[in-house]
């Protein structure tokens, strides 16, 4: 029989990743199930009133924009360059040219997308396709 080696330095952060998950998705659910218990739902005619002399209240679907969404995760993209190029720009001396030519096939590679995403008109706030 194999023994599943217990003595790695990592178990015990494993065994805490796993157990936070638990407790988290736990904690989730029981609020989840608290809330919708003491929720009061008799209060929905009032949230449609007139407040004092504003304009009637009128049930539409929110509508937001799918295209900020687009956007948003462009420059999330685009900013985790940065996360990547600031210990490359650490270690320059270190990696040497090796570093150099890595850096310079990220960058080839994220200018592509980038080239892409603006040819497709993901940059374009009016057009909505």
């Amino acid at each position: 029989m194999s023994r599943i080696p217990l003595q790695s330095p990592y178990f015990g952060i494993f065994v805490m990743l796993i157990l936070a998950f638990c407790v988290f998705s736990l904690i989730v659910k029981l609020s989840s199930l608290v809330g919708s218990r003491l929720a009061d739902r008799r209060d929905e005619r009032l949230k449609g009133e007139i407040y004092e002399s504003g304009p009637e209240a009128v049930k539409q679907p929110n509508r937001m924009n799918s295209h900020f969404f687009l956007i948003a995760v462009l420059f999330i993209l685009f900013d985790v360059e940065i996360i990547f190029m600031f210990p490359w720009a650490v270690n320059f001396k270190i990696l040497g040219v090796f570093g150099l030519v890595e850096m310079a096939f990220f960058i080839v590679l994220l200018g592509i997308g980038f080239i892409y995403a603006w040819k497709k008109g993901a940059l374009n706030w009016q057009s909505i396709r």
